[in-house]
């Protein structure tokens, strides 16, 4: 009997211990960024590209269109933008696949600095 408890207890430890960490990402666990987040001057070329460079142009370039979707130019990502999909997307609406795909959900950062682009009229700067 303690040889079958002894087991039970190592095989549930195990599972606690696998799945604990499960969603982790790092802003969960460390929700104060080292540095400020500066969104005062958000432009297509010195913020956007840079992030969509860094989570989205992997699976949704020219080359690679995955779902029919590029976000490595310009006219194509703000055709995104302008039908509102770019946002649903990347803030994980329901009812749109959230993206980046398998991934942890974009910086609150990142978010904020995309939304304000598109709340400006995703300029070509």
């Amino acid at each position: 009997m303690k040889k079958i408890f002894k087991g039970a207890f190592i095989l549930s430890s195990l599972v606690l211990l696998l799945s604990s960490c499960y969603n982790d990402n790092e802003y969960d666990l460390y929700p104060f960024p080292s540095a400020p987040c500066d969104s005062s001057n958000v432009t297509y070329a010195g913020t956007i590209a840079p992030i969509m460079s860094a989570n989205c142009n992997v699976c949704h370039s020219t080359a690679l269109a995955s779902g029919g979707v590029i976000t490595d130019t310009y006219t194509d990502l703000s055709t995104w933008a302008a039908s509102g999909s770019l946002w649903a997307g990347v803030s994980w609406a329901s009812g749109y696949n959230p993206m980046p795909k398998q991934s942890s959900q974009l910086s609150p950062c990142d978010l904020g600095k995309i939304k304000k682009w598109i709340n400006q009229g995703y300029p070509n700067n």
